[in-house]
């Protein structure tokens, strides 16, 4: 139950941390602000088994809030060097948040370049580990800034991650393993759950409308006869979130202004 008022960053964090539910024991990704927020909340609320590391070489008990180190070190239970992170991340057990510059309607995502290749009108940061990190286990995408740019039409500029793209596959067959799990945005919350791996949009955050979704998306998504309105945060949720997880509130550097959400 949602008793306080609410940003759009808490809503999204809430939303992010969804993607991990069910999920057992792999190891928990989070790539940005956000998305590593909301891996810390999964942890603390439903999901006890997932896998957390601080980012170096260690498995933690509990995750460790945004910002500073605080005085007690982080609570340690065992080692996690990039050997065994590889060994988990081929085998499939991990679930990542990432925050690509593009995606489009096959889940095909960018993080190297916009424009041509030989030319681009921004370089990132190349394709690195995505090829077989997206073949190799089950990817999440937060979009903070839903609009045409980030979501194109057509395939993105260039092809990081493998996608539902039957082109892109030998014999045209896309992997039953392949897996791409929920888009939360600013807008919204989507997946590729309709038919043919289709993008649907699972719900709206408050004040936002079905056309506004379509607007800022460059492809047709598919919607309900009644889109629902994306649920707040819980005053738990939201407990977790100022005091344990960002007491110093590095979340509310992702969005400009004030957001729509519950006020009262």
């Amino acid at each position: 139950m949602t008793t306080h008022s609410y940003t759009l960053a808490e809503l999204c964090i809430a939303q992010c941390a969804e993607v991990w539910r069910g999920e057992g024991e792999v190891l928990a990704t989070g790539i940005g602000v956000i998305p590593r927020i909301a891996a810390g909340l999964a942890r603390l609320s439903f999901n006890p088994d997932l896998l957390m590391t601080d980012g170096e070489a260690y498995l933690l008990a509990e995750p460790v809030a945004l910002g500073p180190r605080r005085a007690r070190d982080p609570l340690v239970e065992g080692w996690m060097p990039y050997s065994r992170t590889f060994d988990l991340l081929w085998g499939g057990r991990r679930h990542a948040l990432v925050g690509p510059a593009q995606v489009d309607r096959f889940g095909q995502m960018n993080i190297s370049v916009v424009g041509d290749y030989t030319k681009p009108k921004a370089a990132i940061l190349g394709a690195r580990g995505f090829p077989g990190n997206s073949i190799s286990h089950a990817n999440s995408i937060f979009v903070p800034n839903h609009s045409t740019r980030v979501f194109v039409a057509g395939e993105v500029d260039m092809v990081c991650s493998a996608g539902y793209n039957p082109q892109r596959w030998p014999e045209g067959k896309v992997p039953s393993t392949l897996r791409i799990g929920r888009m939360i945005t600013d807008l919204g919350v989507l997946d590729f759950g309709a038919a043919n791996h289709a993008v649907r949009l699972l719900s709206g955050h408050p004040g936002v409308t079905v056309a506004q979704v379509q607007e800022a998306t460059g492809f047709p998504i598919v919607v309900q006869a009644e889109t629902p309105v994306t649920p707040a945060p819980t005053d738990e949720q939201l407990a977790l979130i100022r005091e344990r997880l960002d007491p110093r509130n590095l979340r509310g550097t992702v969005f400009k202004g004030d957001p729509p959400g519950d006020r009262r």
